[in-house]
């Protein structure tokens, strides 16, 4: 008997689950919904679409109509899930024409993503608020950056700094107004995060922290925001303050939600209703290095939590084996990554630890082009294990924050990475690389 494998959502989670079920399973009946126009587009690439890097909207889209049809999943576009039936293996479906349907399924695979998470501030109905999730939003935000000089960005996360950018290199004045006293307070120590909001302020973005975004003014179409008694002038304001798991769905139908109120899952990304997978940002994840559950919505966990739930509903084996929250952006030319835990998030965490910071080049000093690079290692104490980095550079911080990413999986302590051999020429690296510098330094301070 085929099998009949539905899938509700159909971008990074969902699509890479859709492909690891094809792969798995030739003859299942594989069913996608989603309640965009637009499928399988990526999410992370809207901010450099906005700012001009990437040349449109539709050039996002990663797995194309052509992809469904060849794999033979049936998509169906600006379809509405209202509703999980366990018992009988059923979801109902409300389509744009009004129709309704009753599905069976024999898995099913929840991907319902998130939404923005808009806090309650005064005046965020008026016209020229916006969010970024969708192509929808991105296309209202680009007909508003033609129409206006001055833009407020409230948060100061990756989306948040990401769309900062892109508006003063669109030459809009704009301020960018973060809650907590650092920017990027989910992925930087603060030594880190300061040295990254001067480098942003010297190339024209105004950031204020450690304070709110009081109210949004203007009568009916913003005209600035107050914030601890200052105006600012904006002719559009969006609101970046993180997003929220789309856990409603899953809740009413019965799915466990973890501690960290997403949908909990088991290696294998089952819930607690058989038959039922779960895998994205709506999703608990599990912090390798912790062994507690973590919020960590990243396009990298969505996609590698897909691969294992879409293999398992098909009817075969993978597991999930969690996070270490390895995430990198470009702010200007400034590239910025971490990966594993910060000193403040490890301290929460009850691990001690210390930390060394150094600075050197991506090439010889003395061939043209090598920029700075600056280098932070965690580790425990106790184990001298590494257990988390921060890099900020001119170039070559993914690889590193990758290769860290990897150290840290294998519970490389500092003195195995101060041994590490690593390559060497002129035009792309230092004789002693960076990372092992800064390990080596990190090992005296230990000592």
């Amino acid at each position: 008997m085929v099998r009949r494998i539905v899938i509700i959502g159909a971008h990074a989670a969902g699509c890479d689950a859709a492909a690891a079920a094809r792969l798995t399973d030739r003859e299942a009946e594989i069913v996608m919904f989603t309640n965009e126009r637009y499928a399988g587009y990526s999410r992370c690439g809207l901010p450099f679409v906005l700012v001009g890097h990437i040349k449109s909207f539709q050039d996002l889209i990663v797995f194309p109509p052509s992809f469904f049809k060849m794999n033979k999943i049936d998509l169906r576009l600006e379809a509405n899930v209202t509703n999980i039936d366990a018992k009988s293996k059923t979801v109902e479906v409300q389509y744009k024409d009004g129709r309704v349907e009753n599905l069976q399924y024999d898995s099913l695979i929840i991907a319902t993503g998130a939404r923005p998470a808009v806090p309650p501030i005064k005046g965020r109905e008026k016209r020229g608020v916006y969010v970024l999730r969708t192509i929808d939003d991105g296309e209202r935000i680009e007909q508003a950056i033609k129409e206006s000089r001055s833009a407020v960005v409230i948060g100061a996360g990756l989306i948040g700094l990401e769309l900062g950018v892109a508006f003063v290199e669109r030459g809009l004045k704009t301020t960018v107004v973060e809650l907590l006293p650092q920017i990027l307070p989910a992925m930087l120590d603060k030594d880190v995060a300061d040295f990254v909001q001067r480098d942003l302020e010297r190339k024209g973005l105004r950031i204020i922290v450690g304070r709110s975004v009081e109210e949004i003014l203007g009568d009916d179409k913003v005209t600035g925001v107050a914030v601890s008694g200052e105006q600012i002038q904006a002719d559009m304001v969006v609101v970046a303050t993180g997003v929220r798991g789309n856990v409603e769905l899953a809740q009413k139908a019965g799915l466990e939600l973890g501690e960290t109120k997403l949908i909990k899952v088991n290696m294998r990304m089952e819930t607690n209703v058989k038959d039922v997978y779960a895998c994205g940002d709506c999703v608990e994840s599990t912090n390798i290095i912790t062994k507690r559950p973590v919020v960590c919505q990243l396009g990298t966990t969505a996609v590698r939590q897909a691969r294992v739930a879409g293999t398992n509903a098909a009817g075969g084996y993978a597991i999930f084996l969690g996070v270490l929250g390895a995430a990198v952006t470009r702010l200007f030319d400034l590239e910025i990554g971490a990966v594993g835990l910060t000193e403040a998030f490890a301290q929460r965490a009850g691990i001690e630890t210390v930390s060394m910071t150094l600075s050197g080049k991506t090439r010889a000093g003395y061939y043209p082009g090598a920029l700075p690079v600056r280098i932070k290692l965690v580790v425990e104490k106790e184990t001298e294990k590494i257990v988390g980095a921060q890099i900020v550079g001119g170039e070559g911080v993914a690889q590193r924050i990758n290769a860290l990413s990897f150290a840290i999986l294998k519970e490389m302590t500092v003195k195995e990475l101060a041994k590490a051999e690593t390559c060497y020429a002129p035009p792309v690296s230092e004789t002693w690389d960076p990372i092992i510098l800064t390990a080596q330094a990190l090992l005296k301070k230990l000592k």
